[in-house]
This record gives C-alpha cells, structure tokens and sequence, in this order.
C-alpha cells in the first residue's frame, strides 16, 4: 500500500503511464501524486480519453512526464483558489497538459490528476464518465479556436447565453471529428450558422451536432457548392483536420472578400499564398490554454501566455452553463478494453492513423 500524505488524505504515489523517450510509454506504478496548487483540483479519475495530440509522443517527447490529455473522474482535493461551484466529490472532466518537461506529474493518463480547476467541467447527472471523458480538449479547442483565434462575430457571452438567432455562416471542415462535432455545437448555441464537410457516412452525426449544411470533402464540387450555398460571402472557416487538401477546400470555399482561417496544425504555406491578400491564416496549439510555457520543439513551443489561461477561464465557464442547460452533448465514444495497458494501445491507434465519428474511451481503475 502506498503511504499517505496526512494533510490530504491522499497517497503519495500512485499508477501512471510515462514517456521514457520517441514513441515509447510505460507503465509505472510508484510515480509521484501532484501536490495541491490553490488554483488546482486533484481528482480520482476513472476515465481517459485518447486524442490526436499525443502524437507529440513522436515529435517533443518529455522524458520521464505522464502523458494524457483528457480525462473524467471524482474531485477528492481542492485549491482555496478554486471556483466556488466545484466542490470535493463532484463528478467532472477536462483536459491537462501532459507530456510536459516542466511539470512531469500533471498527465491524464493517471489516478490522481492535477487540473486547473477553472478549466474542469462540473458534468450533468444524465452524463456519463464515459462520455464526460470526451469533452476537454475538443471544448478547449473549439472555444480558442472560434471565439479568440478566428474572431468569429460572437462572444463568450452570446455563447453562455445559448440563444441560437441567424448570424453569420462558420464552415467547419472536418465537422465529425471531436473538436468538429464540438465547434458545431458551440456555434449553433452562440448564434452562428455552421455549416460542415466531412465523409457522407457522417452526414447525420454532424447535422445532429446543429450543422445547417453539410457537404461531402470528397466532391470535386465541394468548394464550389459552398460558395453557391454561402452566395459566396463565406469569412470564417476553421479546419478540424489541417491537412493541405482541407486547407484548400477553406480557401476556395471562402467567398469572394476574402476572411479569416485557423488550423489546429501549421498551415501549409503555399496554399495560403494563393489569397495571400485575402484571407488571414492562423493555427491553434490548444495547449497554450493552461497560460504556462509550451516546452515543445520548433513551431509547436510557446511562450507563457496568461491571456490564454483567463480567456480559458471564460471560456469553460461559458460551457459550464450550457452543460446545466442540457445544451451540449458529448461526441459518440467507443469504450476499449484493457486497462492501461489499452491506453498504450490507443495512443497507438491514434499515431497511425485519424479517426473521426468517436472517440475512445479507457476506464482505468
């Protein structure tokens, strides 16, 4: 048995899955809990979610650091810093950032997780762990995406509000995938029109999400009919897959005055260059959210910016309260088997490949 930590009641070292170089995980069992900041949650959790960013695994490997980003789970300690509507016992999800080479202990991909608490979800009765387990790094994307980095023409405030009115057209390519499917929720409740492209397969996953249009990636004509269905006025358009094929059909779809485009991956400058005087591109590295310094290599490190972490704040307080609405509901999930051994498993299956329509989901206690 691991010895506890009197003040709270907490063991000193728990089960976590740690990087120990490009592309290798394990498993140890004798890795420090994270001690309690006044800003922080420590929560017991029982979920974890796989998501494309461990992909970072291969590329800015942090050495000796848990990994995992989302996660869901049971708040057993918190921060005299911490929001007032969380409580100890309260079921919740979010995303951290693990892999990081400044503070190892943090990871989802663990028993005891350190999260920010102002960027925790309190979740509904009626939602699961398995689902809640879904939403941390798809809302922390969606949100800095569209409400900061493209500038869409709404705020956190139309978005807490939940009041759908006829506002401007979003294009959402990529609209299955888990930061799709969110994006689309999200604009909908603040007040926008979002329209989608994704695989015909997924045409009605992604108008339940609130697409008004969707339109198959696949066509040739796809540019064309957005442009057509947009009358060519399209100014915003946020790319969920970030490969040069959906970066073109973004600049083709957007109309003829030109706009805004943001990536959740660097952007591929040639395609840019085609309406270079036109539209405006960006990429999103969610990770900056936590307002700390992002310790990765070349284009994916950050410096801190604490910008990030109180539009965050906003941010997931704005979503908190369409969660008590019942006005959010959580991307379709896959539950695995396995255990943390199943985790390895499906960071695996998320290096080699893209998945879109759900996510998996691991229980690990």
């Amino acid at each position: 048995m691991p010895s506890l930590n009197a003040e709270l009641s907490l063991p000193r070292t728990q089960t976590a899955i740690i990087a120990q170089g490009p592309g290798k995980l394990a498993i140890q069992h004798d890795v420090a809990v994270p001690t309690l900041a006044p800003d922080m949650a420590i929560g017991l959790f029982t979920l974890v979610a796989s998501s494309p960013i461990p992909t970072m695994l291969d590329y800015s490997p942090a050495q000796g650091a848990i990994h995992g980003y989302d996660f869901a789970g049971t708040i057993v300690a918190l921060g005299k810093d911490a929001p007032a509507h969380l409580s100890v016992g309260d079921r919740v999800a979010g995303m951290v950032f693990g892999g990081n080479s400044n503070v190892k202990t943090i990871g989802g991909f663990s028993q005891y997780v350190g999260a920010m608490a102002d960027l925790l979800l309190r979740l509904p009765d009626d939602m699961s762990f398995e689902e809640g387990a879904s939403l941390g790094t798809g809302v922390a994307t969606a949100t800095l995406s569209l409400f900061d980095r493209l500038r869409v023409p709404a705020t956190l405030d139309d978005l807490r509000r939940g009041e759908p009115k006829q506002g401007e057209f979003v294009l959402v390519a990529g609209g299955s995938t888990a930061s799709g499917t969110r994006a689309i929720q999200l604009l909908k409740n603040a007040g926008l029109r979002p329209i989608a492209s994704c695989s015909p397969s997924n045409f009605a996953l992604v108008e339940r999400f609130g697409a008004e249009k969707v339109f198959d990636y696949h066509s040739p004509t796809c540019a064309q009919e957005i442009r057509e269905y947009t009358l060519n006025e399209l100014e915003y358009a946020l790319d969920c897959v970030s490969q040069a094929d959906t970066t073109k059909l973004c600049f083709e779809s957007i109309g003829r005055a030109g706009g805004r485009y943001v990536s959740l991956e660097p952007f591929r400058d040639t395609v840019a260059q085609t309406r270079a005087l036109t539209i405006e591109p960006s990429w999103v590295m969610v990770l900056s959210i936590f307002g700390i310094k992002v310790g990765l290599e070349g284009e994916y490190g950050r410096e801190a910016t604490p910008e990030d972490r109180r539009f965050g704040a906003q941010a997931f307080a704005a979503v908190q309260n369409l969660l008590d609405g019942g006005k959010i509901q959580a991307h379709p999930i896959k539950v695995m088997p396995g255990g943390w051994e199943g985790v390895m498993k499906g960071v695996d299956i998320i290096r080699s490949q893209s998945l879109s329509g759900q996510k998996m989901v691991y229980s690990v206690v």
